[in-house]
């Protein structure tokens, strides 16, 4: 891949570095800046803006370019504006400096997660206005806070409010994932968060002591059920090479707390798991399962979610669906060979596919390490122009699909 010198930076590249350099880092992000860049992005393009504050001081900002036939549904492209913390003595370069090195690289928080695609949409719908494009279906934007720590204050309140129901949405595109190799990445369902906290109780006492019944003796069983569950599933996903990530159940053993003191036996502790549960399992028998083993561990271990996604989604992947059939076909049309997959994380994409809006996830960063949360997160610039050339071909392929049944 080659770059540009400083001197002739694409216009498009300087715009996403502009918008790398707003600090929306978590657990303070900065939405304001954030909202006023695509205030000013929306005056620029001659773009409808709509602000809507959710919760206080989390606010969804939609840009609404209005289609020449509003009886039909809308396009929705939707992306996070939040980015996940940073050890900075970690990174080559200032994560919030989107420094670009001499090789076209661009060293930031948010590359490509998920900052790249937010800015690859604007692009996109300003090349085509440009150009004197209209589409008989409207698209809207969507730049939503909260998604990294859940979207809880952010996509989940939004789709259940009124401006929500009014954008009319028939089909969205959201995030996806980088892919080393020359394959594009599309999800078209996720895996279900869940979050587990074990709390097992037992008899105290002196830390030299032989003590039956201990809130630890207990605990230990049932993360060894749990543990061994985890292996299971590890070689299920080795044993066949058909099965990608997010087609099986993963968990993590994420935290353990109990205990004072060297010498003191604790009457309680706990052990808390990250489940990504697999779209096609069934969730009230998977519950009974971890009950199982709690109960087997037994008196006193108990089980509380922090978090627990019951409604998975799967958006078709086929010419039944005439939303896939108008994204493959711009894809095939442009030789990107796709790679269609379940999203092993947690998106924005599972509040939408709940209230019924296909979506894919899809961020078009191929020959890309996967670097999102990483150390040095980068994205090279010819693969983020690229990515504009796509949502330029997409855009008009899916803003101009025919009237369809759900339309009315």
């Amino acid at each position: 891949m080659t770059s540009k010198g400083p001197e002739e930076e694409h216009p498009s590249v300087t715009l996403f570095r502009q918008y790398l350099r707003i600090r929306t880092v978590q657990p303070k992000p900065d939405y304001g800046a954030a909202v006023a860049f695509f205030e000013e992005r929306a005056r620029q393009l001659g773009l409808g803006c709509q602000k809507v504050e959710v919760a206080p001081g989390y606010v969804v900002t939609v840009l609404t370019w209005p289609g020449t036939n509003p009886a039909l549904s809308s396009i929705l492209l939707n992306s996070h504006t939040d980015v996940v913390p940073v050890f900075k003595e970690h990174w080559s370069h200032d994560p919030f400096e989107a420094f670009k090195d001499s090789e076209g690289y661009i060293y930031a928080r948010g590359a490509q997660d998920m900052k790249c695609v937010s800015t690859q949409y604007l692009e996109a719908v300003r090349r085509l206005k440009v150009e004197g494009h209209r589409f008989p279906r409207t698209i809207h934007m969507t730049f939503v806070p909260d998604e990294e720590v859940g979207g809880h204050q952010g996509m989940e309140l939004f789709v259940q409010r009124p401006e929500f129901q009014a954008l009319r949405a028939g089909f969205a595109l959201d995030e996806g994932i980088a892919n080393p190799t020359d394959a594009f990445t599309v999800f078209y369902s996720e895996r279900s968060p869940w979050w587990v906290r074990v709390t097992s109780t037992g008899r105290p006492g002196h830390g030299s002591l032989f003590i039956e019944d201990t809130a630890a003796e207990k605990l230990h069983k049932v993360v060894s059920s749990i543990l061994a569950f985890r292996e299971k599933e590890w070689q299920r996903l080795q044993s066949n090479p058909h099965l990608k990530e997010g087609a099986v159940t993963s968990v993590n053993l994420t935290k353990l707390e109990g205990g004072v003191a060297y010498n003191v036996v604790p009457a309680t502790m706990s052990a808390s798991f990250d489940f990504r549960v697999a779209p096609d399992v069934d969730f009230k028998a998977f519950e009974e399962q971890l009950q199982s083993w709690c109960q087997a561990a037994g008196e006193g271990v108990t089980l509380e979610f922090a978090q627990k996604w019951m409604h998975p989604q799967v958006t078709p992947t086929d010419d039944s669906n005439p939303w896939w059939a108008a994204f493959s076909r711009v894809c095939k049309d442009m030789n990107l060979s796709l790679e269609p997959e379940i999203m092993p994380a947690a998106t924005d994409s599972r509040f939408i596919r709940a209230v019924g809006v296909p979506a894919l996830g899809f961020s078009p960063l191929n020959r890309t390490p996967v670097l999102l949360h990483d150390h040095d997160e980068r994205l090279h610039e010819a693969v983020f122009l690229r990515g504009v050339d796509i949502y330029t071909r997409l855009l008009p392929a899916l803003a101009s699909v025919p009237a369809l049944p759900s339309d009315s």
